[in-house]
């Protein structure tokens, strides 16, 4: 038995990124719908903005879905952790920041709590503190990374042999390929962003999409490794433009002006590259169609089931 299925109560072993301020109930919806597990990011939104959405997800299923929320850049941590259990959200994500003080009150009111981790000394404290899943992050992924920059490819087996918890794996996956390799490496599933937003359910500009599909093998880039924040785009001017600015030195503060949710809003959503970024993954070379989100998901689990049969096939 799968137990990253049964702990989440969802049918393939996928799970939706969270988006952060771009995050919508159309598309979180459309994975949970699929047999995925659908999430709504918090990122810096108000608590009446994510309670809207949280609404009407529900609305558009009754499946699973979580809340993502990165503790260091969500102000509202308390008050959005408070709708969740109001609402009976089932799950939460939390990153970028220490689970362990919100744990119990959630388990208390059954809520199940996935801990994003970028290296073993993190997803060991995170089993510790009691959280139900880890999500293994290596920095292929798009948008904020940890600043250790390990690899998917050598984290997740690395996070696999240090806790019995079940592990989905974050970062560079985008295809059935992708989850067959990772469950060979010891995890329990996947967790995807960047391929949701290729998808003909995900609301956002058809610019930001139409990139993501004609992206090469190096069409991303990081921004804000000389003050500690690392970052995934897309190469777009707005990037290039955050690179020079480094390039002649930049403040914590000034960057993290420059890098706020209204700028992340200006390249999704509206889907210009100039005055906006536009996060994005490295597996966005892989990207070549824009499926609905179920077509997506079965598509993946076929093809993931087909490469472990060959592989299996190879060795004996």
């Amino acid at each position: 038995m799968n137990m990253l299925l049964s702990t989440l109560n969802i049918k393939y072993p996928i799970i939706q990124g969270g988006m952060g301020n771009i995050s919508n109930a159309i598309l979180t919806a459309a994975v949970s719908e699929a047999g995925g597990l659908g999430t709504i990011g918090a990122g810096t939104m108000l608590p009446d903005e994510v309670e809207k959405i949280i609404m009407e997800t529900k609305r558009r299923t009754e499946k699973p879905f979580a809340v993502n929320l990165a503790l260091s850049v969500c102000p509202h941590v308390k008050e959005i952790l408070s709708l969740v259990i109001k609402h009976k959200v089932p799950v939460v994500s939390l990153s970028a920041g220490n689970p362990a003080p919100f744990i119990p009150k959630l388990h208390e009111n059954g809520v199940k709590v996935i801990s994003v981790a970028a290296s073993v000394r993190q997803a060991m404290k995170a089993e510790a503190a009691g959280a139900d899943i880890i999500v293994a992050e290596g920095y292929e992924a798009a948008g904020i990374n940890s600043a250790l920059e390990t690899t998917t490819l050598a984290l997740v087996p690395q996070i696999v042999s240090r806790v019995s918890v079940p592990v989905a794996a974050a970062g560079g996956i985008a295809d059935g390929k992708g989850l067959a390799a990772m469950l060979a490496l010891g995890a329990s599933g996947v967790q995807m962003g960047t391929r949701f937003i290729a998808t003909k359910e995900a609301p956002f500009h058809p610019d930001y999409k139409k990139k993501i599909i004609e992206a090469s093998d190096h069409a991303t880039v990081i921004v804000g490794r000389s003050v500690g924040r690392i970052r995934r785009v897309l190469s777009t001017g707005y990037a290039y433009k955050l690179l020079d600015i480094e390039n002649k030195g930049v403040s914590l503060e000034d960057f993290n002006s420059l890098t706020t949710e209204k700028f992340h809003k200006i390249g999704a959503l509206e889907g210009n590259g100039d005055k906006g970024f536009m996060n994005s993954g490295q597996i966005s070379g892989l990207i070549a169609d824009l499926p609905s989100v179920k077509e997506l998901l079965d598509r993946m689990v076929n093809d993931a089931s087909h490469q472990l049969l060959k592989a299996k096939s190879i060795l004996s």
